[in-house]
């Protein structure tokens, strides 16, 4: 998947600069490296992105690509996030059998927490075992009579949307911030790079990954952490953003939205979090909640 990525940014860079030369520089990241040992365990967001961010900041490479869900909600110091090109289906995928037919008691293999608390609050008869692993191993371990829930956009990237046994719509399953959306970061006094990259910007994109962005980062949380949150354009110039958090055990789970200007994504989604730490969700964090919206 990362290599699709890099790929694809090539692919639209080299589109709106036809003499550029691209050259991929493949890097291999912990989160990569260690596909046994659960996410959370080992430090959340930023495992499958910090050594592809040295790479960029020590001149190696000149941008660094990721998907933007593993991206930490504080960008990295001496880099930018250059651009987020057009996003993909934000959406998770049940691989095996749709919810409706998934039987009392039946199991369903993921790694996320987030997924694993909104499967749990819909269907609490339902039973978990943790996985990890690129696409392909999730395929392969789908338990019998149960499912594996994966990215829609993974499966549409590699052409395996027709394993899909359900797309899950997002009023079931809030996806993770910026789920679907390719991030490409620069150094931040790399101009020429960041101009380059420029062109490939989605405004739209960047709206809704802004605000689901911000929503993370007033959260102070990170992948391992009961937390969703998705921006989409409504009427006129609007955003709107839903967000989601949760208790880790899955016993309450906070959920709200709000609409406001596209132009002020940061800061609806910064104000969504204060919604809900407010409501209740500061107790969860065991953190105190501020402002308000």
């Amino acid at each position: 998947m990362a290599r699709w990525q890099a790929e694809e940014v090539a692919r639209l860079l080299r589109l709106a600069n036809p003499d550029l030369e691209v050259e991929l520089l493949v890097v291999a990241t912990t989160g990569d490296r260690s596909q046994d040992v659960p996410v959370w365990e080992m430090g959340g967001q930023g495992v499958f992105v910090k050594e592809v961010q040295a790479a960029v900041l020590e001149g190696r490479a000149d941008i660094a690509v990721h998907s933007t869900k593993d991206l930490p909600s504080v960008t990295a110091p001496g880099l930018v996030l250059a651009a987020i090109p057009g996003r993909a289906d934000p959406r998770d995928a049940l691989v095996g059998a749709p919810l409706a037919e998934l039987g009392p008691g039946a199991l369903i293999a993921t790694g996320s927490v987030r997924r694993r608390v909104q499967l749990a609050w819909l269907r609490p008869d339902l039973t978990f075992t943790s996985l990890r692993g690129n696409i392909g191993t999730r395929l392969d371990r789908v338990p019998a009579g149960g499912a594996v829930v994966v990215a829609a956009a993974a499966l549409e990237r590699l052409g395996l949307r027709d394993r899909a046994a359900e797309i899950l719509d997002v009023a079931v399953m809030l996806p993770q911030v910026g789920q679907g959306a390719i991030g490409v970061e620069a150094r931040a006094g790399d101009y020429r790079a960041r101009n380059l990259v420029a062109s490939i910007d989605d405004a739209a994109a960047r709206a809704a990954v802004t605000a689901e962005r911000a929503f993370l980062a007033r959260l102070g949380g990170g992948c391992d952490l009961p937390v969703g949150a998705y921006a989409q354009a409504g009427a006129g110039a609007t955003l709107v953003v839903e967000g989601l958090l949760a208790s880790q055990d899955g016993r309450v789970v906070l959920r709200s939205s709000t609409t406001g200007p596209r132009a002020q994504a940061a800061d609806m989604g910064s104000h969504l979090a204060d919604e809900l730490l407010a409501a209740g969700g500061a107790d969860l964090w065991g953190r105190p909640a501020e402002g308000g919206s």
